[in-house]
């Protein structure tokens, strides 16, 4: 990946996901423009296998330091998950940018007049 290098946020799975459509919202500050690939992985004994992916382009906010808005939803195949595997979210610039902090996940929420990202599974 591209300048700052691709980040992780992982969750230890119970068992396995059915089949079905993972919804994501990744509301970001963004500083400049950039291009963002956004991955959901299965991490299983050491392997990483893709459940879904999303590629973005993201411009700033007129507005300075307000979220800017990201959603989406991609229909994936069962994961055959075990307890203690991972469900990894993987984020990280491919292009446009030529600072290492041009995309921040949002952790401020309605303070930012955005979201917390967040992933739901398929029902």
């Amino acid at each position: 990946m591209g300048t700052g290098g691709p980040l992780e946020a992982t969750f230890a799975l119970r068992g396995p996901i059915d089949a079905g459509t993972w919804h994501i919202v990744a509301d970001a500050i963004v500083i400049q423009e950039v291009d963002v690939l956004l991955e959901l992985v299965w991490r299983h004994g050491g392997t990483d296998a893709a459940i879904a992916s999303w590629q973005h382009h993201f411009v700033p906010q007129a507005s300075g330091f307000d979220a800017v808005p990201f959603e989406a939803t991609a229909a994936a195949a069962a994961v055959p998950a075990q307890t203690g595997d991972l469900l990894v979210f993987r984020y990280g610039v491919t292009g446009g940018a030529t600072i290492p902090m041009a995309w921040i996940p949002n952790g401020d929420g309605a303070r930012t007049n955005g979201r917390i990202p967040f992933v739901e599974l398929p029902p």
